[in-house]
This record gives C-alpha cells, structure tokens and sequence, in this order.
C-alpha cells in the first residue's frame, strides 16, 4: 500500500470546448440545427507502480470532475459532480478524460442556446488509483475550491455525462482513457 501511496499523476488543466452535436448521415436526413455541448477534457498520465509497468495498464482509476456554476436561481455558486471510472488505462501514455453538460442543461442554467465557459466560475478534477488521491487540477479558482461548505450539489437536476453518454461517445475514442459502464 505504501508504494500506490507514493504514485502520481500529471494532470493536465482543464481545458473548455464548445461542441455542436454531431450530424451523422444515416441514409434518411432529417432537419435540425445543432446545438452546442459543452465540453471540459484533461490529461492524464500516470507514474505506474511495478506490478502496472509489468502488465502495462492501470485496472482502474476514478476521476472526480467538479463545476462550479451561477446558481439560476440567483442565490450564490452550486457545485455539479461527476465521478467516471475509467478501465484498462494504458502506463507511460497520456490519456483523456472529459465531461459534458447537455444542451439542455445549458439553456436551463444560461437560459441561452449557445454553450457559454463564461457561466462556469470554476472547474476541478482528482484522480484516484485504488482509492488513494494521486492527483488534481483546477482552473478559474483555486485547487479544492469544491469541498467549501457554503456549494449546494445540484447535480441531480443539473447532470454532469461522461463521453460515453453524449452522442460523442464514437468519436476520437482512442483519444480518451477507456470508461468502465455502469452495471
């Protein structure tokens, strides 16, 4: 336990993208504009331990994403989570991880169409290996800004997705650390 207590991980910054939804051609085109995602990606690589170097892949490691928002209601910041498992992470390779907020929730929190970063105060992410923190990143505020108690987690009504539940889920897939489904 002592050696996966010394593991670290370089945690590139949360970097924001504004994506529309995909327009795939199926053979039967059907007529909509695409509205805007919003997407927060970072990196990750991680120093392995030597039992991971030996088989080459990291079994599992829990990403923590934090956003940190304008309540609409006018009253203060609330804090959205989301916590993706990630599987078969490749040692010695950096990998991505993102997280989404749906058009919808978008225009619920903005009450406009378009994917707007200015309406996030701030984002943060930490990485764990075999429940052991080994590390973290944060932009627009300072790191652990989402354990303040004054935060109300509203993510419930405001739900953080994982790739794979966006219709980005087929794209750039070798780009992003494998994502364990939830059973």
């Amino acid at each position: 336990m002592a050696a996966q207590a010394q593991q670290k991980a370089e945690v590139g910054k949360p970097v924001f993208d504004d994506l529309p939804s995909p327009d795939i051609k199926t053979g039967k085109d059907k007529k909509f504009a695409p509205k805007d995602w919003l997407e927060v990606e970072a990196s990750l690589k991680i120093d392995a331990t030597p039992e991971q170097k030996k088989i080459g892949y990291i079994n599992q490691v829990v990403v923590k994403w934090y956003v940190g928002l304008k309540n609409p209601d006018g009253k203060g910041a609330i804090k959205l989570v989301k916590t993706i498992n990630h599987i078969n992470v490749p040692v010695d390779e950096e990998v991505f991880t993102s997280v989404y907020m749906s058009p919808a929730t978008i225009k619920r929190l903005t009450g406009k169409d378009k994917a707007n970063k200015g309406a996030v105060e701030a984002v943060g992410i930490e990485v764990l290996v075999d429940g052991v923190k080994v590390g973290q990143a944060s932009e627009k505020a300072k790191e652990l800004w989402w354990n303040a108690p004054a935060l109300s987690d509203q993510s419930e009504k405001f739900p953080l997705l994982s790739k794979n539940e966006t219709p980005f889920a087929m794209l750039w897939y070798d780009r992003y650390a494998e994502i364990q489904k939830e059973r």
